[in-house]
């Protein structure tokens, strides 16, 4: 249950929005790919950590808890920062994906207009 609570407010199962099969699929494998990561991460941290005893006696607990999904989210933002882009590059980003939108419903208005009018049902 609390994996489950923690794909769908840690990792994205709450976010999926998608209208094809194939968009269900990979939104469903990438969730699963970043818990398999999280689920190593949480391995690999409780079998390399070094139990601090003083750690745990200032929180009054016998045995320290896993890492949370949000504490490795917040690991993850520590280490790998978003890269920040000059306004220049930004605007050439935005060109490229407007040309590949309009390269895209070109496309797609060619398609239709060689087909039939059954196929321009579909």
């Amino acid at each position: 249950e609390r994996a489950n609570q923690d794909a769908k407010s840690e990792i994205g199962w709450d976010e999926f929005q998608a209208q094809k099969y194939r968009a269900w699929q990979h939104h469903l494998s990438l969730t699963t790919l970043a818990c398999w990561f999280v689920t190593a991460v949480k391995l690999d941290f409780e079998r390399n950590r070094e139990v601090d005893p003083e750690l745990a006696k200032q929180f009054e607990i016998e045995v320290l808890p896993m890492l949370s999904v949000a504490n490795i989210r917040l690991l993850l933002m520590t280490v790998m920062p978003l890269r920040e882009l000059t306004i220049g590059q930004v605007i050439e980003q935005i060109v490229e994906h407007f040309l590949n939108r309009v390269r895209s419903t070109k496309s797609r208005l060619k398609k239709l207009d060689n087909c039939t009018p059954r196929c321009a049902m579909v």
